[in-house]
């Protein structure tokens, strides 16, 4: 799992962007930055919108820093480690909850990471039950210590870990499903683009609750649109509207990530597996068919177009996932549309016919989970040792 940016990853590294660090101040100051930048996003994140505001004495002490010290949690195993942090399995040493700690190493020269400082002061608004909790920060002189709560698995690690290739069945795919988009819809309530959606960045635990986590490139946007970075979001998930290198995108940047995981999910391979941007094009068109001004008015005008795009024919979604019902490939086809204004919403795909039977299939899985512990078997899902999600490519 990838609990913090800038970490290794379990992907091929041309797949990951990797933003480089802040200078920032030293250490006299760094501590007071920090607390300013938690306590006032808008001043990190470029808000566009009004931001309420508490002043540091006002914060609650679940906000405030350093109400903690690092010797409060007990470290286990190490489960990934980077550039930037280090990801540890921990134990709090009052409570014996289990935790992520991923511990940041500050340099007096360089100073916090920015894309920590960015995923502090996210996570510390994004409270949500689809959303990884950052349960506490800890300052100390040369290391900042986020404290999350502890999943057992990434879906890749999940994905791996089945006897099918990877292929997950209809309930499981369906309930991560609705529970992905739930913790998208959050985000973008809150106008927060998540901007690197993908299997490593979803943690799930023993009881079947999927979250979203990782948001070192996670972006606040507001009215109007914003220019963004196009070097975001891994590339095998990265919109086509960002292949083309548009910096004015929206929520839509997300759904399509969401859709490449959802076919991920049925066939356990990765649907537009590029190697390249220029790759990555060439795969998504070979199935979604190469776009025109004429199918897609002012393509023409982005600044990766080619007129010498290699001309594909549309290709039926069901060649490529044959195991999907009708219904099901209707929603994913809305997701996985080429123009980002074409893409369905958060909210509008979580009302979807495909979820309508969700309610009885859960029910389902429930009592099918208490006949294998009556029968000694364990549980469906197990925990295993990784270090996706959070930062750090093998969390689970």
């Amino acid at each position: 799992m990838d609990y913090c940016r800038g970490t290794a990853r379990n992907v091929n590294p041309q797949h990951n962007i990797s933003l480089p660090l802040t200078h920032q101040p030293t250490h006299n100051t760094l501590k007071r930055q920090i607390t300013d930048q938690l306590v006032a996003p808008s001043n990190v994140l470029n808000y566009e919108r009004p931001v309420k505001r508490q002043k540091p004495e006002q914060l609650p002490a679940s906000q405030g820093m350093d109400k903690r010290h690092p010797s409060s949690f007990q470290q286990l195993e190490k489960l990934g480690e980077g550039t930037y942090a280090t990801v540890f399995k921990g134990r709090n040493r009052q409570t014996g909850e289990l935790v992520a700690l991923k511990e940041i190493h500050l340099d007096s020269e360089e100073g916090t990471p920015s894309t920590a400082i960015r995923e502090i002061s996210l996570m510390k608004e994004l409270k949500h039950d689809n959303i990884v909790s950052l349960h506490d920060v800890i300052h100390t002189e040369n290391k900042l210590m986020l404290v999350f709560e502890y999943m057992d698995k990434d879906l890749k690690k999940y994905m791996d870990s089945r006897g099918s290739g990877g292929q997950l069945d209809y309930i499981t795919i369906k309930s991560f499903m609705h529970q992905l988009l739930q913790g998208i819809a959050f985000c973008h309530e809150n106008r927060v683009l998540h901007r690197d959606l993908k299997p490593q960045n979803l943690l799930i635990n023993n009881k079947g609750q999927l979250k979203l986590a990782d948001f070192g490139l996670a972006r606040a946007f507001g009215i109007p649109v914003n220019t963004f970075s196009n070097e975001v979001v891994t590339l095998w998930y990265r919109a086509p509207d960002v292949l083309l290198g548009s910096r004015t995108y929206n929520t839509s940047i997300d759904i399509w990530s969401a859709g490449c995981i959802m076919a991920e999910m049925y066939t356990g391979r990765p649907l537009f597996p590029g190697t390249t941007n220029e790759d990555q094009l060439q795969k998504i068109f070979r199935i979604m068919g190469t776009p025109s001004e004429r199918s897609w008015p002012g393509i023409s005008q982005f600044p990766e177009y080619k007129s010498n795009f290699h001309v594909f024919a549309t290709q039926d979604l069901r060649m490529f996932l044959p195991q999907i019902d009708q219904v099901g490939l209707d929603l994913i086809s809305r997701m996985l549309q080429l123009r980002p204004e074409m893409r369905i919403g958060a909210l509008e795909a979580l009302s979807h016919l495909w979820f309508r039977d969700l309610p009885q299939l859960r029910q389902q899985q429930v009592q099918q989970a208490q006949q294998i512990q009556m029968g000694g078997q364990g549980s469906m899902m197990m925990g295993g040792a990784s270090g996706g999600g959070y930062g750090v490519p093998v969390y689970q």
